[in-house]
């Protein structure tokens, strides 16, 4: 090894990755891959090397994913490992529940805070949380892995070439038939389905379709929202039935600031007849896109057919002629090691990272407009968070 590279070696204490999402997606997908690339090289002669350490409550489940990982450090005692000077970051995967007390401990200790979402249970919570890193001089960070998605970065620079004109709307359709687990074990773990576990669709899907939004296409300004619960009874993990207490489909229409209309159907209760699990669908004056999590298709105005309603003969048009794939013009790396990357770098050379936990909280502010609006069964206007 080139003995003049500077390496700076980042530890890392990773909370709640025994999970689906912390095990796969995190650990294994980002700061593992992350561990094999070398590093996240700053320069040639300058890196970032994590030196993660797994923090959970069951040591048999984190020796077996240090087994699987090659990770080597693990402990049960989050308190001994917050007040070790050599760990700079603090992430939280953990249940939404639990987050607040521990990003506030990690905090305190001087730990930078990078968190799954949602950051909290509720708006009030997850903005005192921002509040509470930014008076501890922390720098923080939420999750928002879609907007590194092929496909929506493909969406990205359609508008920065100016290929829509006017954008008029965008239309999503997210979601998969999750099992009941009677016949077919489930797909998703039961406290997804009941409230007082922080369950339901609403409170999951809508922090990413705030910053999506937000993001890609114009700040949310409000939200009308109807949520179901379709399948009243499940089984769980052990075999046991339950009372689904929380939503399992979500339909809303969401107002942006520039005057495009936004739906997004959200269900773990469909079954999928299109290209992907989530389709995005943008329309504007001058042409049109449909993209999935890595694909994406564009129809431009010199390319939209005529169709004349008569239901009386079979359709003459093939209405997925005159779409044109748009090719891999950049790599595209996983997501959520994207974003990883990024935040390492933002924490140590300090470059520009915009999604902190003030963008969290605007995430459980949505989820929370969207449960008020189907409360309320009306229109819920949003107030700008700082």
């Amino acid at each position: 090894m080139n003995q003049n590279i500077k390496i700076h070696s980042i530890g890392i204490i990773m909370n709640g990755v025994t999970g689906r999402m912390g095990t796969n997606q995190h650990l294994m997908r980002s700061i593992v891959e992350i561990i094999r690339q070398g590093g996240v090289q700053l320069s040639p002669t300058e890196t970032i090397m994590p030196d993660p350490i797994l923090v959970g409550r069951n040591a048999a489940k984190l020796e077996k994913l240090c087994q699987m990982s090659g990770i080597k450090k693990y402990t049960t005692n989050l308190d001994e490992v917050i007040n070790d000077p050599h760990y700079t970051i603090y992430f939280d995967a953990q249940t939404t529940g639990r987050r607040a007390d521990a990003v506030k401990k990690a905090a305190k200790a001087g730990k930078h805070v990078y968190c799954e979402k949602p950051t909290a249970t509720s708006t009030k919570t997850a903005l005192d949380l921002y509040h509470f890193c930014q008076e501890h001089g922390v720098k923080n960070g939420v999750v928002q892995d879609k907007l590194f998605l092929p496909g929506l970065m493909k969406i990205q620079r359609l508008i920065q070439n100016g290929f829509f004109g006017d954008i008029l709307s965008v239309r999503g359709e997210f979601g998969y038939w999750v099992f009941e687990g009677d016949t077919i074990p489930a797909q998703r773990p039961s406290w997804n389905y009941k409230k007082e576990e922080d369950g339901g669709i609403i409170v999951d899907m809508l922090c990413h379709w705030r910053y999506v939004l937000d993001g890609i296409f114009g700040k949310v300004k409000s939200v009308s929202c109807l949520g179901a619960t379709h399948i009243p009874k499940r089984i769980d993990e052990q075999g046991n039935s339950y009372q689904a207490t929380a939503d399992d489909a979500a339909y809303a229409t969401f107002e942006l600031e520039n005057n495009i209309i936004a739906q997004f159907n959200s269900s773990w209760t469909v079954r999928v007849r299109r290209d992907d699990l989530l389709t995005l669908q943008v329309d504007g004056t001058k042409g049109s896109a449909v993209a999935g999590l890595r694909d994406c298709w564009i129809q431009h105005y010199g390319n939209t057919p005529k169709p004349v309603w008569n239901p009386d003969i079979k359709q003459p048009i093939d209405f997925y002629e005159g779409w044109a794939k748009v090719p891999e013009q950049e790599f595209y790396d996983n997501a959520f090691k994207v974003q990883w990357e990024m935040f390492l770098r933002h924490v140590v050379k300090d470059e520009p990272f915009p999604y902190t936990l003030l963008e969290g909280a605007k995430g459980v502010q949505l989820a929370e407009k969207g449960l008020e609006s189907w409360a309320k069964r009306c229109w819920v206007d949003l107030e700008e968070l700082s």
